[in-house]
């Protein structure tokens, strides 16, 4: 069997299953590790970290979508996730979706062709306290209105 990730990565996950009393609770820094050298979390990927652990493929594809810092698919250089869930809902996360799509010209759940931001709506962030609330790879940002969100780009830009 082909090993789906770089050999390097495949001896950190090694040593994470030495440091673990119970092989299953290194399955969250294993994805991360692969998440790490490929950008996202293959299904390949998912099988191969499966039977390394001894879990089932199909638990750790639930793990895998059930958290937001995983990505199923290739996503852009700025991955923008913008909370949906009732509190940033109600402080304007529907407008606040409608002008990040049209100002960088994808839908939810799309990569802009040239790879620079992937746009997606999430179920909850963990931060209704700064609604409407997005998060840019891995810096936070809320409360975020059009023009705030305006800014934010122009500054990655």
């Amino acid at each position: 069997m082909t090993i789906p990730v770089h050999p390097e990565t495949d001896r950190r996950i090694d040593d994470l299953l030495a440091r673990f009393p119970q092989k299953g609770s290194a399955l969250l820094p294993a994805l991360y590790l692969i998440q790490e050298e490929r950008g996202w979390v293959s299904e390949e990927s998912m099988e191969y970290v499966a039977g390394k652990i001894g879990l089932s493929p199909a638990f750790v594809s639930g793990v895998v979508s059930f958290y937001t810092m995983f990505h199923r698919r290739p996503v852009g250089r700025h991955h923008i996730q913008i909370c949906r869930t009732l509190p940033c809902a109600l402080r304007g996360a529907d407008s606040l979706m409608a002008h990040a799509r049209s100002r960088l010209g994808i839908r939810d759940g799309e990569t802009r062709a040239d790879g620079r931001y992937s746009l997606v709506s999430v179920e909850c962030l963990g931060a209704c306290d700064r609604a409407p609330f997005l998060q840019i790879n891995d810096r936070e940002h809320g409360p975020v209105d059009p023009a705030g969100l305006d800014d934010i780009l122009r500054r990655l830009e």
